[in-house]
């Protein structure tokens, strides 16, 4: 009951928040019930006056609640699924930039962390250079051989894990509710949309997760002559500290200094395009918040990525399924695309696949009637899945994130080159993951795997057929003897379903009369 109430409280405040912004202004009130429309007309009563009719009030509202919803609105930015296509790119204008918390407090973090004095962990250690919502980084230097060396530290908010705790159970009760009222929500699988956000904001909480992520990747890319990742300094590596390298190059927001140094801007969009790609297709793992500021050229040329907190994974399938379905636009092979998605199980088979090809060929055919520059690959994507959206293909996650990384990548490429091919420059990476993989060398290696999985098979049919045995076994005994329940057992079932009922109409009751007390005090 008490945390209801909580729970109730803070979602009204944040209610009050987003009406203040303007953002209830945004929803279309009619695929609600009239007693949500109702709170919507209400909501808008304490609207503020803007001067603008869209642009930044729900980014506004959010950062104003705090950093959990900050980083709601940028985990739902990857989720146009959700909330729509251009909610999705208004959210994507979030920053995630706080005043930083005091030094004292991030020695005294770093102390805790190693059980030791600072001094004995770093040589020096610098005020913080940037600051988020879970994290912020300080410039130190450490001593290695007798000489000193750069490093950057990311030191963990105090308390960041209890403050996105409260905030993020809000969001499970909230999800709840509206699945339980709204089948709309049910079909969107917002309680499932809660836990998705809970696990990556548990991700970013432990820092070694970050490094090994940086790890891996430095491992994928070691021979990548454009792109590269700062090194890991595990020694000084914990929970709540992160030590790597510090990075001398020039970031890609500072075009100025960029412009002075004569760096090569068609070359550096190459780059930032292929290096993605490379990272999704070849590896299957890819840095997923590539915008400006966490991408530096260093003097060699060469392309480092910083910020590990947020990253994206391909399967097998689902890397073929993107390099076919991006080589068959290339191509103007629709049917093919259209095989692609159902060998994937991505449409149902009770469909078309000649419509299907029709469908995708209405998307192809206006692309290859304009210029290069014109063509956009997110934008494919995004088209892609809207279609495939009338074909019942289920929402997949993993290709959402990957779109909205590339419409970040193929943003950032296009800032330096306007006149950019995307097809032209993808299509070296797109071929030789094909050649590589569905070529005569992956079809040997298809048949190996193939072999190896079939023998573990074989090898595990004993225990299988034993188990089985146990099984059916115990459901002969069971068929047998039968399945009582005591009068008792059958009492007490029936009091914890009427006690739950009452618990949660008691909470329906509570939101109502919260938003109407929010109301009638605020107005």
């Amino acid at each position: 009951m008490i945390a209801t109430i909580v729970h109730v409280a803070r979602l009204t405040r944040a209610a009050y928040v987003f009406a203040r912004e303007g953002v209830f202004g945004l929803v279309d009130p009619a695929p609600f019930p009239p007693a949500a429309q109702l709170a919507l007309r209400l909501g808008r009563m304490f609207e503020r006056p803007r001067s603008d009719v869209f642009l930044g009030r729900v980014a506004a509202a959010l950062q104003r609640i705090g950093p959990s919803y900050v980083k709601l609105g940028q985990f739902l930015a990857t989720r146009p699924d959700v909330v729509g296509l251009g909610m999705a790119r208004e959210l994507e204008r979030l920053q995630d930039r706080l005043p930083p918390f005091p030094q004292a407090e991030a020695e005294a973090a770093i102390a805790a962390a190693f059980e030791r004095p600072l001094n004995q962990t770093y040589a020096s250690f610098g005020p913080a250079v940037a600051a988020a919502s879970i994290a912020q980084v300080h410039r130190a230097e450490v001593d290695q051989a007798g000489q000193r060396r750069l490093v950057a530290v990311k030191i963990l908010r105090p308390k960041v894990a209890h403050s996105f705790k409260v905030d993020l159970d809000a969001f499970r009760f909230a999800a709840r509710q509206m699945e339980a009222i709204s089948e709309e929500a049910r079909r969107l699988r917002l309680g499932e949309v809660v836990a998705t956000l809970t696990r990556s904001v548990a991700m970013e909480m432990d820092l070694r997760l970050e490094a090994a992520a940086l790890s891996e990747m430095a491992q994928n890319t070691a021979d990548d002559p454009d792109f590269r990742v700062p090194a890991i300094d595990w020694d000084r590596t914990s929970q709540e500290v992160l030590t790597m390298e510090w990075i001398d190059g020039i970031s890609l927001n500072d075009r100025d200094k960029l412009e002075t140094s004569h760096v090569d801007f068609v070359d550096l969009s190459r780059k930032i395009m292929q290096s993605f790609l490379r990272h999704s297709l070849r590896d299957g793992f890819f840095h997923a918040d590539m915008h400006p500021g966490n991408l530096f050229i260093e003097d060699s040329g060469r392309l480092v990525a910083v910020d590990f907190g947020i990253m994206g994974r391909l399967g097998t399938k689902e890397r073929r399924f993107l390099a076919e379905v991006l080589y068959g636009f290339i191509r103007r092979d629709y049917h093919r695309v259209a095989e692609v998605h159902f060998e994937a199980g991505y449409v149902p088979p009770h469909h078309s696949v000649d419509n299907f090809a029709q469908a995708l060929r209405a998307i192809g055919e206006p692309i290859h009637n304009r210029t290069a520059q014109e063509i956009s690959m997110a934008r494919l994507l995004s088209l892609l899945f809207e279609v495939t959206a009338l074909f019942d293909m289920q929402t997949r996650p993993e290709l959402l994130l990957l779109q909205k990384t590339m419409v970040v990548a193929e943003g950032v490429a296009r800032s330096f080159d306007p006149r950019l091919d995307i097809w032209t420059t993808a299509e070296p990476v797109v071929r030789e993951w094909m050649e590589r993989n569905l070529g005569p060398i992956g079809k040997i290696e298809g048949v190996v795997n193939g072999a190896n999985v079939l023998g573990r098979i074989l090898a595990g049919m004993p225990a299988l057929a034993g188990r089985a045995v146990t099984l059916l076994e115990r459901m002969d005994a069971l068929t047998r003897n039968g399945l009582l329940l005591s009068p008792e057992s059958i009492d007490a079932v029936g009091r914890s379903e009427r006690r739950h009922n009452r618990w949660f109409t008691a909470g329906i009751w509570l939101i109502g009369l919260a938003l109407v007390a929010a109301v009638w005090i605020l107005r």
